[in-house]
């Protein structure tokens, strides 16, 4: 039997993609895999920040399309890229959510400074609001400035001092094997929130296709499952879009889920955080439903600070700054 998976071409996404698969035929046997490699929009466009051109959803809807259209039998998507105020197409689902990887942010140096220790004015890389609006209140005087491309292509800008330093998923260097060998300084969750869903694989397919999901099933991870869940719920209950600065780290640990969760203005003078935690057994049959319950409880918890006024005001900057960009 084949499987065909659909996937980017970035280094990254392959070696996502090749672990599933590898993941797959260690369970099955004589199963073979056929990748499918997808250029997004997200992939060509490289000098403007990407929710000034679409949002995270560039990286997955066409390769989505692939296997809505039969191109291949599913894809795999970093579930971070995964948009949580968007519907998946009709008839698709995420189909399974194995084991995550480290969820944080790690600061890249050449020397493995951390972010106390940064000089004065420091360039740091980064097209990420929210971690913008984190680490601009550890250190006001740094200088943030754009940084897109895959992996290598930051640490190549890094390493010819185009910045002084850059933020990075902790997730994508480990996965791609450059972690250990690359100076670096992990950020707590209390410094920097992580996205929500980061570190996590999205295994997406068709629904009504039985077998496969019987399949993919086999590389589920219920924790990982329980974690994005309620971090997902947060986000969809927010309304978040891609021009947000909003995040969400669930932490499942002694039979309990924990959700913490951060909402800021565009310019980040204004921050929002609420936390809540539950009771879960892993192996109830309504354990999804508290981990949603939970997530929209957090939510909650923003809106009654006024995380939705934050949420269209940042809406509102990115529109003028697209404008003025024009």
């Amino acid at each position: 039997m084949k499987l065909r998976i659909a996937t980017r071409r970035s280094n990254l996404a392959l070696v996502q993609t090749r672990w599933v698969g590898a993941q797959l035929q260690a369970r099955f046997p004589g199963l073979s895999v056929e990748e499918v490699h997808v250029k997004t929009q997200g992939d060509r466009i490289q000098d403007r920040p990407l929710a000034l051109v679409g949002g995270k959803g560039l990286f997955v809807s066409e390769v989505e399309a692939v296997v809505v259209r039969g191109g291949a039998d599913f894809a795999v998507h970093s579930l971070k890229d995964v948009p949580g105020d968007v519907p998946l197409a009709d008839g698709m689902g995420i189909l399974s959510v194995p084991v995550r990887e480290d969820p944080r942010d790690v600061l890249v140096t050449v020397d493995g400074t951390d972010l106390a220790s940064l000089k004065r004015g420091a360039r740091v890389g980064t097209t990420s609001r929210r971690r913008v609006v984190q680490l601009q209140r550890q250190r006001p005087d740094l200088g943030f400035v754009p940084l897109r491309g895959n992996i290598e292509t930051r640490l190549h800008k890094l390493d010819q001092g185009q910045c002084d330093a850059i933020v990075l998923a902790a997730a994508g260097l480990a996965r791609t094997g450059v972690l250990a060998q690359t100076p670096h300084v992990v950020l707590p969750t209390d410094i920097c929130l992580p996205a929500v869903g980061q570190g996590a694989l999205a295994i997406e397919g068709p629904l009504a296709n039985e077998t496969l999901n019987t399949q993919l099933q086999a590389i589920e991870d219920p924790t990982a499952r329980i974690q994005i869940t309620a971090e997902r719920a947060m986000l969809q209950k927010l309304e978040g879009n891609c021009h947000s600065s909003i995040a969400g780290h669930a932490s499942a640990a002694n039979g309990r889920l924990q959700l913490d969760a951060m909402v800021a203005s565009y310019d980040g003078d204004q921050m929002l955080s609420a936390m809540s935690d539950t009771y879960l057994d892993l192996r109830s049959p309504d354990a999804m439903n508290t981990a949603h319950r939970l997530g929209e409880e957090v939510a909650d918890r923003l809106l009654s600070q006024g995380a939705r006024d934050l949420i269209q005001q940042a809406e509102l900057a990115a529109m003028r700054n697209q404008l003025t960009s024009n």
